[in-house]
């Protein structure tokens, strides 16, 4: 099923560079689109939810049509309703394309869940994957699939967190995420940081940070340890005012400790 779900992502995502023609409002329109079919299930909404799924639909990896799923989405609904769940689901990391008539809509999950017996919070990840087709003038969702990801898929979306954490000046994030031991060695200055003094200069420096991205990620697991190279580039204006494009080959060092990945490590280049 991973198999599956990761080839399908990588062919959706080739189609949407190829031959997309969304442009940013198309993407945010579908992004809202997709949370309030999300909304619709969560508050039982099944008039809505009729309109939603396409007569054809099928959903994978079960060949559940559209009658069974949306019998499914009410029993849960009255499920939840009777005994409200300690869960929380948040939804983000959208990658979407589309034609005219056509949309992907990919996306991460992430399920959060209170202190049990272990007495720690846990956050579980999975992907969605829908696939659109424009019927009548309204879009209606014709198939669907999901999976949980594996650790290569996780450690590529905290890499994409950390970059809107930087963005953000997200403190918790960094409190949550960087290990006990954490060190950074800065690409501009050639400082060694610890976990205080990393956050400290992420989010009370003075630069501002208009772009966060990262290309060319390799990701290799081993066990408990992983490392993640790749290419970090940043765009805003330093604590003078000045204008800045950077790009950075980084190496980070993360570590799974108490059932999740946490950053152990980071260490950069400019390339000039």
């Amino acid at each position: 099923m991973k198999s599956f779900l990761g080839t399908l992502l990588l062919v959706l995502c080739a189609f949407g560079t190829v031959y997309s023609e969304c442009s940013d409002a198309d993407r945010k329109a579908l992004e809202a689109w997709d949370r309030a079919w999300g909304a619709a299930g969560e508050k039982g909404d099944k008039s809505a939810l009729m309109s939603i799924y396409a007569d054809d639909y099928v959903g994978l990896p079960a060949m559940t049509g559209k009658a069974q799923t949306i019998d499914d989405t009410m029993k849960t609904f009255e499920q939840n309703r009777a005994n409200p769940p300690q869960e929380k689901v948040t939804y983000g990391h959208y990658l979407i394309s589309c034609t005219p008539v056509s949309a992907t809509i990919t996306h991460r999950n992430a399920i959060w869940t209170p202190a049990g017996e272990g007495g720690k919070e846990q956050t579980f990840y999975t992907r969605s994957i829908h696939i659109l087709e424009k019927r009548g003038g309204k879009w209606q969702v014709v198939s669907n699939a999901g999976g949980s990801l594996d650790d290569s898929s996780v450690l590529w979306y905290l890499e994409q967190d950390w970059n809107d954490a930087l963005q953000k000046r997200d403190k918790a994030w960094f409190e949550k995420n960087y290990a006990a031991g954490f060190s950074s060695v800065s690409s501009t200055s050639g400082k060694l940081m610890n976990k205080a003094e990393d956050i400290a200069d992420s989010v009370e420096g003075k630069a501002t940070i208009d772009l966060a991205e990262t290309t060319d990620m390799n990701i290799r697991v081993d066990g408990n340890a992983a490392v993640v190279t790749g290419i970090f580039r940043t765009r805003g204006k330093d604590e003078k005012g000045a204008a800045y494009d950077r790009k950075i080959r980084y190496t980070d060092t993360w570590i799974k400790r108490d059932g999740r990945w946490q950053a152990w490590a980071t260490a950069g280049t400019v390339i000039q």
